[in-house]
């Protein structure tokens, strides 16, 4: 008798199962090193698509199916596993595309995933698909989405209708931005609420359509929808950044001009400051400059600092933070402050004391007992810059308020000490001299 012939698994196939361990909880602390590997195995496939698309289809199906039977066994509060899930889709999309496989059925079973997501990894896929369905493939993919939008409520969806057809809708409109289908999104949009977010992508339809003056008109639109809403998104920006290219390309350059100091005026910072003076004419450049570093002084504290230090405003700077309260320097982060310390040690120590103390402050008082070492850095470096001004009375009042307020961190306070009295460091000896100095005890 013949014996039968094992059916041989794809290596890729066992990668797969290997990479994914079945049965193994995947913590929250373990879920980068996890996915990193798993994106591994998923570059491994694309690899396969140009020469073998069939393959690499049926290995991105089977990877999907075994990350949905994963999911419930990794915390995935980062969403970085959701993020590669999303991109296995855009594999197969890819595969069966060099497959040549028919495109409705490619647009059906993409559609039936969307459906039946319970672990949300294609809630935005619609945003991403559209980048890599060809032609046809988005044209089909349309036709499904359509025909869900226009369709009654299915059973799971009767007691929320409304919220399916703005799904459905939602996801229809994103589809017809990626075919340019001005005509089709409007008409979606007289079946749904116009938002904001559409007016912008219908003017950005006109715009590749070279129509900047029905671009300008939805864009306008959508400035309107957004003026009786008074939370600022990136979309109002982008809106408002749209408008002052249209109305420059338009014939109205004083318009744009007005549109970006408006901005600029109630949100004074280096984003708008260079939106600004791309419109202003070159020959006004100066007296623009010198008007914008005025209506500045009216901005917050933080987008004073990173705009004044970009453009060399620092005797402005420096007259604002000399007026700075402790708590006003304590609520600037330390990717700023720190920095901005440095830059002043040498110019201007007793403002450079002032946001070493800060940063010190902003540590003690959270009570982040593990970066104490930096909180002994900074209040270090505050005593030498108090010095170097010669203000020797006002490191003592920080001392002394110190001392009151938190004498109950011990761990602090000993290095503070020593930092108050000037005691030298405890230097530890490299590494390699404490190892011979182990092995010498020894030999004795």
């Amino acid at each position: 008798m013949t014996p039968r012939k094992r059916k041989q698994i794809d290596p890729l196939e066992q990668a797969i199962e290997a990479v994914l361990s079945p049965g193994n909880f995947i913590s929250y602390v373990a879920a980068s090193s996890f996915v990193d590997a798993v994106q591994d195995v998923a570059s491994d496939i694309e690899k396969v698509i140009k020469r073998e698309p069939e393959r690499a289809a049926l290995l991105f199906e089977t990877f999907i199916a075994a990350c949905h039977e994963k999911a419930d066994e990794i915390d995935d509060s980062s969403g970085t596993f959701g993020m590669l899930v999303e991109n296995l889709f855009l594999g197969w999309i890819k595969s069966r595309q060099a497959a040549t496989h028919d495109p409705d059925e490619t647009a059906k079973l993409l559609l039936s995933w969307m459906e039946d997501d319970p672990f949300g990894f294609c809630h935005n896929l619609d945003r991403q698909v559209v980048k890599v369905l060809d032609k046809k493939g988005l044209e089909a993919l349309v036709g499904q989405i359509r025909a869900k939008f226009e369709s009654v409520p299915s059973r799971d969806e009767k007691r929320f209708p409304e919220y399916a057809r703005r799904r459905w809708g939602g996801v229809l409109k994103t589809l017809l931005a990626g075919q340019r289908e001005v005509e089709a999104y409007i008409a979606v949009c007289e079946q749904t609420e116009l938002e904001a977010q559409d007016c912008l992508a219908i003017a950005k339809i006109y715009q590749s359509r070279r129509r900047p003056e029905d671009a300008l008109t939805w864009v306008e639109r959508g400035l309107a929808i957004t003026s009786s809403d008074n939370r600022r998104s990136f979309g109002d920006h982008e809106l408002q950044q749209m408008q002052r290219a249209l109305l420059a390309r338009v014939g109205r350059p004083g318009d744009a001009l007005q549109s970006a100091w408006t901005e600029f005026e109630a949100y004074p910072s280096i984003f708008t400051y260079r939106e600004l003076m791309c419109y202003v004419p070159a020959k006004e450049q100066k007296a623009w400059h010198q008007k914008a570093m005025q209506a500045s002084a009216k901005g917050n504290l933080a987008s004073q600092i990173e705009l004044w230090l970009k453009k060399k405003e620092i005797d402005r700077l420096v007259s604002r933070l000399r007026k700075a309260t402790g708590q006003e320097l304590e609520d600037l982060s330390h990717y700023m402050a720190e920095p901005l310390a440095r830059k002043l040690e040498r110019s201007h120590p007793d403002i450079s004391a002032r946001v070493y103390c800060a940063l010190c402050m902003r540590i003690i008082n959270a009570g982040k007992s593990k970066y104490y070492d930096a909180a002994l850095n900074n209040i270090e470096r505050a005593k030498k810059c108090y010095d170097k001004a010669g203000l020797n009375a006002d490191w003592q009042v920080v001392v002394a308020d110190v001392r009151q307020r938190h004498f109950r961190k011990k761990g602090f306070m000993a290095g503070f000490e020593d930092i108050v009295s000037g005691a030298p460091k405890h230097v530890e000896p490299p590494f390699l001299e404490q190892a011979k100095a182990r092995w010498l005890k020894k030999r004795k």
